[in-house]
């Protein structure tokens, strides 16, 4: 197997023990992304749909390092702090994929890192 750790300076840094994003063999795993801004390392907290548009850029920044688009996506996990949120998120979601979007689930939890309303992660193939 070939593994390469993927880091990207116009996404946040992890906040943890993991990467950006793994490559394996074709594959772009990225790890859920937050609404942080790289630059500022400053929060995107407004609204719930300015928070998703900041988490999508992050991961188009990801897929852009790995010469990927949205189109790429095979795969997604949305977090959410509530379900109320769902229709908002994927209004904006919806943006990223046009056509054919990738298989995906969506779920609440109890809490996501920074407080954060929503968290994203992708799975990728070239």
């Amino acid at each position: 197997m070939s593994k390469k750790i993927i880091e990207v300076k116009k996404a946040p840094a992890p906040i943890g023990p993991y990467s950006q994003a793994v490559e394996a063999n074709g594959v772009l795993y990225i790890s859920g992304q937050i609404a942080m801004d790289a630059e500022t390392n400053e929060m995107h907290m407004g609204s719930i749909k300015e928070e998703t548009t900041q988490v999508l850029r992050n991961l188009q920044a990801i897929l852009l390092k790995y010469d990927l688009t949205f189109a790429h996506v095979v795969k997604s996990s949305i977090f959410l702090s509530s379900m109320d949120h769902f229709d908002q998120v994927n209004e904006v979601y919806a943006t990223c994929f046009k056509e054919q979007p990738p298989a995906r689930e969506t779920v609440a939890v109890a809490g996501l890192p920074k407080n954060v309303n929503v968290e994203i992660s992708m799975i990728a193939v070239r």
